[in-house]
């Protein structure tokens, strides 16, 4: 059984028991569940369900493991020769870590 949800701008695949990365979440101070019910697509392994945008009766809750997360550092780097220039900007995308509980039709 698994689902495809949107969060943010992306798309993930989710089963029960799997941990995911996503974009940051904004959630309210010590929030330990939440529900993502912006559910594109459902498989249960015989039948699939595709929603138009999305399917109204599945949500998917997960536990969230972390709310901030870091990935590496990504340097952009700008360089013009026999100018004396240069620009170096980091960055760091923020994620929220969440384990997959349950996929549920309600």
């Amino acid at each position: 059984m698994y689902a495809i949800i949107q969060s943010g701008s992306k798309q993930y695949r989710v089963q029960a028991d799997s941990e995911i990365d996503i974009e940051k979440l904004h959630l309210r101070a010590h929030a330990k569940t939440v529900t993502l019910d912006k559910v594109l697509m459902f498989s249960d392994g015989k039948d699939l369900q595709v929603g138009k945008p999305y399917l109204k009766n599945i949500s998917v809750k997960a536990e969230v493991l972390s709310p901030v997360i870091k990935a590496d550092k990504v340097i952009a780097f700008k360089y013009h020769r026999r100018k004396d220039w240069h620009w170096k900007k980091g960055h760091r995308q923020k994620f929220t870590r969440l384990k997959i509980k349950e996929i549920s039709a309600s």
